[in-house]
């Protein structure tokens, strides 16, 4: 852990943690962060076994977190039978990190074929290619799969598969996290309780 030391105080942080979250999002942006929407996301089987890695940030609003993969790979897997994730994001140049903790659900079909339509055509071609989690004899087998994919869809829309989409965490937790260099670090969480967002200073 390291980075940029910089203060954070109770007045300073807006009463909704989304704005507050876009205003640390987009400050990372400015300051040539680079990819500020990758983060960790962490998920569980049923049986309690944790599994993470990194995946992109699509949008963030309201209603909550959005990512998106394949629902047969293993998030996908474990988030059908547990429905709830972690993303974590860490701006090192910042000295930030968010933390994100909720239930999880998938978006709807609009919304995920406008994130998949946004991809470049060889992303979009390799989604339909990859059987993602699954084991692969060689890699061999896995580029001819896209020659023939990119042979059959030549000069057609390559259109979202049915096992695609994305998925939106809908935190009921958030803390933002400030480095100092004497590991006294500044740490705010907020919770959703009945009456909305509850927010208290954590021990670093």
């Amino acid at each position: 852990m390291g980075g940029r030391e910089q203060d954070l105080r109770r007045e300073e942080l807006h009463a909704d943690p989304i704005r507050q979250f876009q205003a640390w999002f987009e400050e990372a942006r400015a300051e040539g962060v680079p990819l500020p929407e990758a983060c960790s996301v962490a998920t569980a089987s049923a049986d309690a076994r944790p599994s993470a890695r990194m995946v992109l940030l699509k949008s963030v609003d309201e209603r909550g977190f959005v990512f998106a993969t394949n629902y047969e790979s293993r998030k996908g897997r474990e988030l059908g039978k547990n429905p709830r994730a972690a993303l974590l994001f860490y701006w090192h140049a910042l000295g930030r990190q968010v933390r994100v903790e909720g239930a999880v659900e998938r978006v709807d079909a609009a919304e995920s074929d406008e994130i998949f339509l946004a991809r470049p055509r060889e992303s979009r071609i390799s989604a339909l290619a990859s059987r993602q989690s699954d084991p692969l004899e060689s890699r061999a087998e896995l580029e001819e799969r896209v020659r023939a994919l990119e042979a059959r869809l030549d000069g057609r829309e390559v259109e979202r598969p049915g096992f695609w989409g994305g998925y939106r965490v809908v935190p009921d937790e958030l803390e933002f996290w400030q480095h100092r260099e004497n590991r006294l670090h500044i740490r705010f969480a907020y919770r959703r309780d009945a009456e909305g967002w509850r927010i208290e200073q954590l021990q670093p």
